[in-house]
């Protein structure tokens, strides 16, 4: 197992992306500790069900006092953090489909906020643990618009990008110091609640479901998108001893739709 014995505290357990991280990192031999804004007892009752260690927790992951009061609560059972994963995400359509000539700068900040905060706050809360013992993985997860232009998006690209520096510098500073920070880009999940809701808002009118899909991944090399249980893999490798030469990176997902 890649992760045996590991101890995992997933952001965002309740969202696709995060659900699908848990359930891998679990399969793997890794204790998750599983945490949302709302409820992830599922998640964390079908990673048990199917034989793993979950533990699930209600914390806001831009509330810097309930962060720690988690994380000392999974040191004070588990010992020691070696994972943090930070796949948090935003629920605010109101975001979607306005033109930046018309949208108002709080909308536009909103994401850019949000994702960077929340980044920031789980990984140097997790870093605090981790550098005592030397050794650590902080990672999160960015998307396609980081790299490339997108209509109608607020500030989402922005955000992702600024997540993506936030890596390179995160590493810079703490890798001395025995930890890795590695951000994954994957693009356009059609499994996610995200890209139904930019469905929804955005190409309902014009497209059936199925030509949307077909054309998030027609700048693919495959013409498809990656899956959510493929991204998943991915990162359960990238937080495991045999990714240790990887740090300060962002890992090309989107299937050839960015030359990297």
């Amino acid at each position: 197992m890649l992760l045996k014995d590991k101890v995992a505290v997933i952001y965002g357990a309740g969202g696709g992306i995060g659900g699908a991280v848990a359930r891998a990192m679990a399969q793997e031999g890794a204790w998750v500790f599983l945490t949302g804004r709302r409820p992830v007892d599922a998640v964390a009752r079908e990673i048990v069900n199917a034989g793993g260690r979950a533990v699930a927790a209600q914390v806001d992951a831009l509330d810097e006092a309930a962060i720690d009061a988690h994380l000392q609560a999974v040191i004070d059972l588990a010992g020691r953090i070696d994972i943090s994963f930070n796949a948090i995400g935003l629920q605010d359509r109101s975001i979607l489909g306005v033109k930046f000539a018309d949208l108002d700068v709080a909308k536009f900040s909103l994401p850019i906020a949000a994702y960077t905060t929340s980044y920031f706050l789980t990984a140097r809360l997790a870093a605090r643990r981790m550098i005592p013992h030397k050794a650590g993985v902080i990672m999160t997860v960015s998307a396609l618009p980081a790299r490339t232009g997108t209509a109608m998006n607020g500030g989402y690209g922005a955000s992702q990008a600024a997540k993506e520096a936030l890596t390179r510098d995160l590493s810079f500073e703490f890798s001395p110091q025995g930890l890795r920070v590695v951000c994954l880009r994957p693009h356009g999940i059609p499994e996610t609640h995200t890209m139904a809701e930019l469905y929804e808002v955005k190409a309902k009118s014009a497209m059936t479901w199925e030509q949307f899909q077909a054309s998030l991944g027609s700048s693919t090399h495959p013409k498809r998108v990656m899956r959510l249980n493929e991204v998943a893999q991915v990162a359960a490798f990238a937080a495991s001893d045999r990714a240790s030469g990887m740090t300060g990176t962002t890992v090309n997902l989107t299937m050839g739709a960015l030359d990297d």
